[in-house]
């Protein structure tokens, strides 16, 4: 007997609405913002209980409470997603590939066991809370609103199984052109984010508590961040940091295939995409550490750029390896560069997109 195929339709009209008395956009400085400290004057919840993903709702931005057993506390049952809003000179808002992100929130969390979030109330909550904290997103090329969309397990028990009750939410903050200074890396000799069979590929917060500590010790010896080798070897180069890595040698672009252990990054994708229509020769393979090395003691090592939503492109300026630095050329020309500078104006409706990346918010 054939089992029968339940397809739940969920009612975006349902989402309940409750806007704040008085905002508090006035007490802020634009000018003058820290990354991830200010949140707008709402958010998005919504509530996995008895199989089924309920009340939907923007409420007043605030504090949850949990119990102590609750099992994101103790099993680390977390993913999140990070976007960006943009607003044009019309004051039109957009958003850049949001379904990806929506798609990819679920991937993460079906790693973690947990249940997928339906695209209707993703969609209309993240739309409506923009729409009413609309003028949190200041126009100006560089300004933006950062999105955090984030799933948590929220049953209360502490015994070692998937939770049976998620909160799902959406938080946002206002953010300007991010520039981190020069940036080098250290290329890891011993740690690595991740491993074949592991999480690496889902935005789960645990990968990122992971990455702390030996961050702090590259800090500690100079560096800005590292640059991740493969947990087997360490002989292969993956992700930087928080982001995914791009390396030129002579005028060919490198960079590591996705997989088990690397993010699927879309800005990474969004890059292949322009390189190829820039006809830029592009290699997605494994990355040796001796062939960087080699390259970059040759002169043949141009550039090496991260890419992730909060900085677009990260230029890095050098590397160590194994005690020894080594500086890269100062470009003009560069192709991070060019790839920051078309991403950006797509972005903010300064370009044509002739990809379908832009989404408007109406």
């Amino acid at each position: 007997m054939l089992a029968k195929l339940i397809i739940m339709k969920y009612d975006a009209n349902q989402l309940k609405i409750t806007e704040v008395q008085k905002s508090k956009i006035e007490e802020i400085n634009f000018d003058n913002l820290v990354f991830g400290e200010i949140f707008t004057d709402h958010m998005f919840t919504c509530d996995y209980e008895d199989g089924t993903w309920k009340n939907p709702e923007i409420k007043p931005y605030g504090s949850i409470e949990l119990d102590p057993s609750t099992k994101v506390f103790h099993y680390g049952q977390a993913v999140f997603e990070g976007m960006k809003a943009y607003k044009d000179d019309k004051d039109q808002i957009w958003l850049f590939r949001p379904q990806q992100n929506f798609e990819r929130i679920n991937k993460s969390g079906a790693r973690l066991a947990m249940p997928e979030f339906p695209k209707e109330y993703f969609f209309k909550g993240l739309e409506e809370l923009l729409k009413l904290d609309k003028e949190w997103i200041k126009k100006g090329f560089g300004n933006s609103l950062y999105i955090r969309p984030f799933v948590i397990a929220t049953e209360e028990c502490v015994s070692a199984s998937p939770s049976t009750k998620y909160k799902f939410m959406i938080i946002c903050s206002p953010a300007q052109a991010y520039y981190s200074g020069e940036v080098r890396v250290q290329f890891s000799e011993k740690y690595s984010r991740a491993a074949n069979g592991g999480v690496g590929a889902a935005k789960a917060a645990g990968n990122y508590a992971a990455q702390f500590y030996p961050t702090n010790l590259a800090q500690e010896a100079g560096f800005q961040q590292i640059i991740w080798t493969d947990a087997n070897t360490h002989e292969f180069l993956e992700e930087a940091g928080t982001m995914n890595i791009f390396f030129r040698i002579g005028d060919k672009l490198v960079t590591a295939p996705t997989s088990d252990r690397i993010l699927d990054g879309v800005t990474r994708k969004s890059v292949i995409d322009l390189a190829k229509d820039m006809n830029i020769e592009v290699e997605i393979r494994r990355v040796k550490v001796a062939e960087i090395v080699d390259a970059a003691r040759s002169g043949e090592l141009k550039e090496i750029f991260g890419s992730g939503t909060a900085t677009v492109i990260n230029p890095i300026v050098g590397f160590g390896y194994k005690n020894e630095k080594f500086e890269l050329p100062k470009l003009e020309d560069s192709y991070g560069k060019a790839f920051k500078d078309t991403l950006m104006k797509i972005q903010y409706n300064q370009a044509e997109d002739k990809y379908g990346w832009r989404y408007q918010v109406k």
